[in-house]
């Protein structure tokens, strides 16, 4: 698990980055990787052969010096051996030291300053028999190979010289220091390299972004241009494809849309004057036909005080006022006078007041409108505020309702609310349903949006607005 979770914030951690990075990354990665490897690998091949060579001079000075002394130190010629110290230091720049004891372990010549230290004498001895002995040594100034050569079997004595590393690490450092640089002027041609490639390649990716963009926000005019014929190529010719199809389909759908609207308001508007010829018909027709039946009925009772039929009479002006009644309250929901006379606050108070006496509902209203609104916006708050009432009496088993409608510059709100049961706002509620979505459509029509709001036992809000245009308070006037 640790592992994988491991692997999971890594690929988070590379998933953040842009493409650029990701790009630059790599390639100075590379660079610097192979920098080190070959810088690793240089300075080991380095160290072993010049640690070989180093190994052999210290063989062959040593052996050269050991012959060269033989002669001096059988002659006791003290000067002569002094001479030949100085010569092979002069001769091998690499020497540290180098001195000649006798076969005793006494110390014949030096090329110590400062005094022969008598602690590196017994740090590396060479058998009887052997050709030579090689010891390092390790000092401040770094390692020393000491290499101790009999002269004549160890009998005349013993010759040591100590060859420094400080050409090997001289050498090692360098090369590190060349490798390095060469690594860092790599890697700055890498970097430009991978800028003008991620340049290339990021490009085109980029429009494709700033396009996307674009189409999400409903703009399908960007077209991508296609840099080359490859894959990210390929890629843009699709885009523009899928663009110019989609510019398609949603000029399609503008144009149906713009034909639902004219088809709605064609609807609403033939719906809004039907019902007002039928309202008017059966206040003007109807109603006053029943009212001259009443009449009638009333005087035939009066006139007839001995009629066998009175009670019969009695009966028909009963039905006749009540059918009044019903036709009045029809004609009053199909298209009510006074939204047309007087305006949406006197309707309103008139659908209320009549809604409170027939369901015994307690509603409060508030209305602060100003001035008349626009015909069809004042027709669609009526409508939306008696839709809900009826939905209220209906299924929201309420004990009190409230009203208010009130107007912000170019902006009137309206807000209807209950307290009764409530109810899902997305499920499918039958009759209810397709009320809610007349209101809404009303509301859309006129650009307005309607928002509703409702849990369970915590009553039901419904939100109206919708804007006024200058053009329709200019048709209202």
């Amino acid at each position: 698990m640790t592992f994988q979770r491991v692997s999971e914030r890594m690929w988070e951690i590379a998933g953040a980055v842009s493409v650029r990075t990701k790009i630059l990354g790599i390639v100075l990665g590379l660079v610097i990787l192979l920098g080190a490897g070959v810088t690793m690998q240089a300075r080991y091949a380095l160290t072993r052969t010049m640690t070989a060579q180093m190994e052999e001079q210290s063989i062959s000075v040593s052996r050269d010096f050991a012959a060269r002394s033989t002669d001096p130190i059988l002659l006791n010629d003290l000067l002569g051996v002094h001479d030949l110290l100085k010569e092979t230091i002069a001769n091998n720049p690499n020497i540290r030291y180098a001195f000649i004891v006798d076969n005793h372990g006494q110390v014949i010549a030096h090329t110590f300053e400062g005094g022969f230290p008598l602690d590196l004498i017994p740090l590396n001895t060479v058998q009887s028999g052997e050709h030579h002995h090689t010891s390092l040594i390790q000092t401040d100034e770094g390692l020393v190979w000491d290499t101790a050569v009999p002269i004549l079997d160890g009998k005349v004595g013993t010759a040591r010289i100590g060859l420094s590393d400080a050409s090997i690490r001289t050498a090692v450092s360098t090369l590190t220091a060349q490798l390095i640089l060469t690594t860092l002027l790599v890697s700055i041609a890498g970097i430009l390299v991978a800028v003008s490639l991620t340049w290339i390649l990021t490009r085109p990716i980029i429009s494709l972004a700033q396009a996307t963009q674009a189409v999400a926000k409903g703009d399908f005019s960007p077209r991508v241009l296609r840099w080359a014929n490859d894959e990210i190529g390929d890629l843009a010719e699709a885009f523009n494809s899928m663009t110019e199809e989609l510019a398609r389909t949603d000029e399609l759908r503008k144009e149906r849309e713009v034909l639902r609207r004219q088809l709605l308001e064609k609807v609403i508007t033939t719906q809004e004057d039907e019902r007002r010829r039928i309202a008017r018909e059966l206040h003007d027709s109807t109603s006053q036909n029943l009212t001259s039946l009443i009449v009638g009925l009333r005087v035939m009772e009066t006139n007839c005080a001995q009629c066998a039929s009175i009670s019969k009479a009695t009966d028909l002006r009963d039905v006749a006022s009540k059918t009044l009644d019903e036709v009045h309250d029809l004609s009053m929901r199909l298209r009510p006078r006074v939204l047309d006379d007087l305006g949406l606050s006197a309707a309103l108070e008139r659908l209320v007041s009549e809604w409170q006496t027939r369901y015994k509902i307690p509603v409060d209203v508030a209305i602060q409108l100003g001035e008349r609104l626009p015909g069809e916006v004042e027709t669609a708050i009526y409508r939306i505020v008696q839709e809900t009432l009826t939905n209220i009496a209906r299924h929201a088993h309420a004990k009190s309702a409230s009203i208010l409608v009130e107007r912000h510059g170019d902006m009137v709100r309206a807000i209807v609310e209950d307290d009764g049961i409530g109810f899902d706002i997305n499920a499918n509620h039958g009759e209810r349903h397709l009320g809610l979505l007349g209101m809404r459509e009303r509301a859309e029509f006129l650009h307005g949006a309607l928002t509703i709001e409702s849990s369970h036992e915590n009553g039901t809000s419904v939100f109206i607005e919708i804007p006024l245009h200058n053009e329709q308070m200019e048709a209202n006037r």
